[in-house]
């Protein structure tokens, strides 16, 4: 009976023995801590990777704002920049006119208490050349017409009269209004008499 009882006790040992081993292996495996399994790791990985795309995203978001701020600041900033330049674009020629005007203004003081007529035209074609040169320099060009073929591009044609000779046939006989360019543009159509 003794051996009995040594048996049921190593038996019952045995028994109890895989619970405190295998308690103990989750407790002791790499060095202490708990074992990872796929699902931990996939699980960490997973967080951490969204951690990264949030941090990612805040930053290109950022600096979307940022950039469409700058674009936003810059739009302004040329569309008040081009209102001041439509706002201030006669401005380099107004300054250049100016002593034509007095000019003119001297001219017409004069002309009040002058006798000599001679010195008056004189005095009055100096100012139209002194005006003619301040435009020739700000880009304005007068066109020439009379003689040239009728070109619908440069002439407005006021009416037609019959040529004096065959070969003014299709061309410009007279001028009543002179055309003029600014910077090899047209502004204003010569208004012309042509040929036919």
């Amino acid at each position: 009976m003794e051996n009995k009882d040594i048996l049921d006790d190593q038996s019952s040992a045995n028994t109890q023995q895989p619970d405190n081993l295998a308690s103990e292996e989750t407790v002791t495996v790499n060095g202490g801590e708990p074992e990872e399994t796929p699902e931990t790791a996939s699980a960490e990985g997973f967080v951490a990777e969204t951690d990264r795309i949030g941090s990612e995203l805040a930053e290109l978001k950022d600096k979307y704002l940022r950039l469409y701020a700058d674009f936003e600041n810059f739009r302004r900033r040329t569309a008040k920049e081009k209102l001041e330049l439509i706002g201030n674009a006669n401005e380099g020629l107004l300054q250049a006119l100016i002593p034509v005007v007095d000019d003119f203004e001297r001219a017409m003081q004069s002309m009040e208490t002058a006798e000599d007529v001679a010195a008056v035209k004189e005095g009055v074609s100096l100012i139209y050349n002194k005006l003619f040169k301040t435009l020739e320099n700000k880009g304005l060009k007068p066109m020439t017409s009379k003689g040239e073929p009728f070109n619908a591009d440069l002439h407005e044609s006021v009416t037609q009269f019959p040529a004096p000779s065959d070969d003014l046939k299709g061309k410009v006989i007279d001028e009543i209004e002179k055309g003029y360019y600014l910077n090899d543009k047209v502004i204003r159509f010569a208004k012309v008499i042509v040929g036919s």
